[in-house]
């Protein structure tokens, strides 16, 4: 693959899946030395053709179907057109033992379109010197990772994170909560979503910004995982369905010891126990509701360390209720020997 042409771009259109650490770590450094403005478009975002004229169109690992007919068609008004890749992609026998899902979508997305590049007189760009080697006789140019600034990682210090931890029983609460997480995640940068599932749910989240899926563990390790600092508003959304109607309160206590505060449906079990505006929120299960609960109380830090403290009074005498309901289940029953009730 070669041509490098000396006109300069007009500007430069990076096509990536989504937000990526290929392009974090390699493309938006590089491409941030060009003298001119850098766009980022997903696969669907296609641009007109006539927004195209003198681009420099860099693809970050795969090629996309709508994209292929697009630059076929606008070639000769681009001013270069480059290939990124950070793994071997175009070799089919070097992802052995990866899963046949993505071994397929290697070969859909990039082993497939090699000859495409080639006919496109595309540029290609590796990120290590193995893959200088092996493609060597294409002429590619090698990509150095650019760490991630230093003042990334403080300003992550003010991510305020959300989370739900539901079980597959829950999937109806779930498919409700994310459209409202959607809404909420789009408005503040700075919140983050947590929520337990399997593919079904990374499914569901994929088009979400900064949702980490966390994949289901037994209760022991759960127990370990929930107790880790870090999190700050925890929800329980509750449909209103013959299922949900037997739930316990038991999420309140899962988010007051997470050291979080909680958003609950309102007619819920917790709602019976939380006090609004003073241990949690209680809310009615309208979208919009939600989305103003959750982003009130993710911004405001004397809030919900004012309703914290509230509610881990209100556990500590949940925790008393609960041990004077154990103790009348025995109600009747003889004491144990050596108690002193009943030796002669």
């Amino acid at each position: 693959m070669t041509g490098h042409p000396a006109t300069p771009p007009t500007r430069a259109v990076l096509v990536e899946e989504r937000d990526n650490p290929s392009s974090a770590y390699f493309l938006l450094p590089a491409l941030a030395h060009l003298p001119c403005p850098v766009t980022r478009r997903s696969f669907a975002d296609l641009p007109g053709p006539d927004e195209l004229e003198g681009a420099m169109v860099v693809l970050a690992r795969y090629v996309p179907g709508a994209w292929v007919r697009l630059l076929t068609a606008v070639r000769p008004r681009l001013s270069r057109l480059v290939f990124f890749m950070d793994d071997d992609l175009f070799d089919t026998a070097a992802s052995r033992g990866a899963p046949w899902h993505y071994r397929f979508k290697l070969w859909r997305l990039a082993a497939r379109r090699r000859d495409w590049l080639v006919s496109q007189k595309a540029e290609f760009w590796v990120s290590t010197p193995a893959l200088m080697e092996k493609y060597a006789a294409w002429g590619p140019r090698l990509v150095l990772p650019a760490p991630l600034p230093v003042e990334t990682a403080v300003q992550d210090e003010g991510i305020r994170r959300i989370f739900y931890h539901g079980t597959a029983s829950h999937t109806p609460d779930i498919r409700w909560l994310l459209p409202v997480m959607a809404e909420v995640l789009a408005k503040n940068p700075r919140l983050a979503l947590e929520i337990v599932g399997k593919r079904a749910v990374a499914a569901r989240c994929t088009s979400l910004p900064r949702v980490t899926v966390v994949h289901p563990m037994p209760w022991p390790a759960y127990r370990i995982f929930a107790a880790t600092p870090g999190r700050h508003v925890g929800l329980a959304p509750q449909l209103d369905s013959a299922f949900n109607a037997a739930r316990s309160y038991t999420k309140f206590c899962d988010i007051t010891r997470s050291g979080a505060v909680g958003v609950y449906a309102a007619g819920s079990a917790c709602a019976e126990v939380v006090e609004h505006e003073k241990d949690g929120l209680v809310v009615p299960m309208q979208p919009a509701a939600w989305v103003a609960a959750i982003t009130r109380l993710a911004g405001d830090d004397g809030l919900r360390a004012a309703m914290l403290q509230n509610a881990r009074d209100k556990l500590a005498e949940l925790s008393r209720r609960a041990e004077a309901s154990h103790a009348r289940l025995f109600d009747g029953l003889p004491a144990p020997p050596g108690t002193g009730a009943t030796d002669a």
